[in-house]
């Protein structure tokens, strides 16, 4: 008897189907279930016609009625293969279902991955890259970032947002966009609901704007566990990314232990502050940048404190501070920072009496309409080089050129006597940066100087120098006994990526030759500057994009002895690693301000790695994390390898 199938569809993993079946000669009648189980892989049967299966039975293959069959018996089934399936064949065996008495359901298990609007329990372990908190939960192991989450933080959180499988947290709805080596971390952002118990090791914050800025997101941490949290880190990432093993990065003494930094407020040079049309916090890099906006950006919690009055006078709206994480147009008005200098702190809040005044005619400049005048505050400290006395230099970023509406603001800051240098950056452009087609000097000098390893570099508005002088010293100083000068003037050091010639001008009364490459030309002329106000001939500085070298590089200079590699936070590209390795240079010290990306190139330069056909030459000596920046996740790297 043959039989027509109602629904029959395997699925690979299912290893059984109940299909309802139907008599050849009826489409109405419903006959019986037939339980079909899928058979072993190396089974064959034989091809049919569509929809149309033959039933046979016995020992003898006779054809078999419905009343023939039992429950063990077994049956050759042929099916029709629909189209876009696999031509592949497996036999099934078939009996007649049971009538049995139907099982409860089985309850749907959570999934691993959460879904978006998902409450979820979690407990932070400790710190990723970035200062993100490392957070499982609780109920599956599942690991997930948390930005502001700290360890020992047991907290609930809900998802507001997923993509892929990757997975990030947000307490205060931040998001970050890299972690470096952990598959198990899915892309969902999650908002904090409610702590349950306490992180560790923590402490008050002095900052009242630290839960709202986005640059010192650890101030309510220890600082000895912000310290412990920021060696494991590089220590994670020298072992994940950079393929060493952990008996190298331990036993053998590779990585050495994190130098603390002494002064972990009040430690940064240059601050800048935009204007702008809202509130805008961003992460924390090389240059702070307090923003004007037309409108404050307020924390959830604290709009209720605005006063009425305030929502009527649109200059009282106007905001002069800092960006807000993750927006471009949201700036969160403040009157301190307590990362820059005592003397740049009054100059803010002295700006910040006055600039509202409607008599005065600012405008903050609006992101969105391209309308408006003031864009940014740049505040730069320094040392007279003689007295020691500290120098600012406030840089105002306009829209055009109008030195007669800034003469008050101008007035205004000048009565500091700390204040040596006012300029005027003028930036005609629709976008955001604080650096201006043209400069014009308001009051006093053009630039301000600084004293780094007894030498005295001249700093102008745009100019790139390390933010944390005092650190600086101990980075520099790690670098100069890395590089192993022998001082007798017989080395050739080859300085990439050399900005303003700081690292290479620290070594050059002590070698023959420095040769330097940048490609930023403002920072190349700086370095020429710094070399000659320093009385030091025997440095070279040369303008070159080192992301684009090509066979000729490397022809403008003999064969270095020492080569100083300082990128910025992408790391090196591939090209430069390759000349690296051909070059075979004996020393190479690697300053980085990116773990990540310096583990990655450590990689390159001292493995051999089939995907890039690279084949390393290099050992990994020592390995020496800086932290240069307190409460920041910034870490700093200075790394030496010798050639093997």
């Amino acid at each position: 008897m043959s039989w027509i199938w109602r629904q029959l569809v395997f699925e690979k993993g299912h290893c059984e189907k109940r299909v309802p079946v139907y008599p050849s000669n009826s489409n109405s009648n419903l006959v019986d279930d037939i339980v079909i189980t899928c058979p072993p892989r190396n089974s064959t049967f034989r091809r049919t016609l569509f929809g149309r299966c033959s039933v046979e039975g016995g020992t003898s293959g006779e054809m078999a009625s419905i009343s023939n069959l039992t429950n063990a018996l077994p049956l050759h089934i042929r099916r029709f293969r629909p189209c876009g399936y696999s031509s592949s064949l497996c036999t099934l065996s078939c009996s007649l279902a049971e009538d049995v008495d139907p099982k409860p359901p089985i309850p749907k298990p959570n999934s691993y991955f959460p879904k978006r609007g998902q409450t979820l329990e979690l407990v932070c372990e400790s710190l990723a890259f970035k200062g993100k908190g490392l957070c499982k939960v609780t109920e599956t192991g599942f690991v997930v970032l948390c930005d502001r989450a700290l360890p020992g933080e047991h907290f609930i959180g809900r998802v507001t947002r997923k993509k892929g499988n990757y997975a990030e947290v947000a307490i205060s709805s931040l998001l970050f966009d890299f972690y470096s080596f952990s598959d198990l971390i899915n892309k969902t952002q999650v908002t904090k609901v409610k702590t349950i118990t306490p992180p560790r090791d923590i402490v008050d914050a002095p900052c009242v704007y630290a839960p709202y800025c986005g640059g010192c997101k650890t101030q309510n941490l220890s600082y000895e566990a912000q310290l412990r949290a920021k060696e494991e880190q590089v220590r994670d990432l020298l072992i994940h990314v950079g393929k060493f093993s952990r008996e190298v990065v331990q036993l053998h003494g590779v990585m050495k232990p994190i130098v603390p930094c002494d002064i972990q407020f009040h430690y940064r040079n240059k601050v800048g502050a935009v204007v702008c049309a809202s509130s805008f916090l961003t992460r924390y890099r090389p240059l702070m940048e307090f923003s004007f906006g037309p409108q404050r950006w307020l924390p959830r919690e604290s709009l209720h404190e605005r006063r009425a009055e305030d929502a009527d006078d649109e200059n009282e709206n106007f905001a002069l501070g800092l960006h807000a994480p993750g927006f471009f147009d949201k700036i969160l008005n403040v009157d301190k920072c307590l990362l820059q200098s005592h003397p740049a702190n009054k100059v803010l809040a002295a700006i910040q009496e006055c600039w509202r005044d409607p008599q005065l005619g600012f405008s903050p400049y609006n992101v969105h309409s391209h309308k408006g005048f003031l864009k940014h505050l740049m505040l730069r400290s320094g040392r007279d080089v003689t007295t020691g006395q500290p120098e600012v230099m406030v840089n105002f970023v306009s829209a055009s050129y109008k030195p007669d509406l800034l003469k008050f603001l101008v007035d205004k800051v000048s009565a500091f006597p700390e204040v040596v240098s006012v300029v005027n950056n003028v930036n005609t452009s629709v976008g955001n940066t604080s650096v201006g087609e043209e400069e014009y000097t308001l009051y006093g000098k053009s630039s301000i100087r600084e004293t780094l390893r007894g030498l005295t570099f001249q700093i102008s508005a745009n100019s790139f120098f390390q933010t944390n002088t005092y650190q600086a010293e101990v980075l520099y100083k790690l670098i100069e006994d890395c590089a192993g000068v022998k001082g007798d003037g017989s080395e050739i050091v080859l300085d990439l990526f050399c900005g303003t010639g700081t690292i290479g001008l620290t070594l050059a009364r002590r070698v023959r030759h420095v040769y330097g490459y940048e490609v930023v030309p403002q920072a190349i002329a700086d370095a020429c500057l710094n070399a000659k106000i320093n009385g030091i001939q025997n440095a070279t500085f040369i303008q070159g994009d080192l992301n684009k070298i090509d066979e000729n590089f490397g022809k403008n200079f003999p064969k270095p002895d020492i080569v100083i590699s300082d990128p910025n936070r992408p790391g090196m590209h591939m090209k430069l690693i390759k000349f690296l390795l051909n070059l075979k240079a004996p020393r190479i010290v690697y300053v980085s301000c990116n773990p990540a990306t310096c583990a990655r190139d450590l990689d390159f330069l001292c493995h051999d790695v089939a995907e890039q056909n690279t084949k390393g030459c290099y050992k990994l000596i020592s390995l020496q994390p800086v932290d240069m920046f307190p409460h920041t996740p910034h870490i700093e790297c200075v790394c030496l390898l010798e050639l093997q």
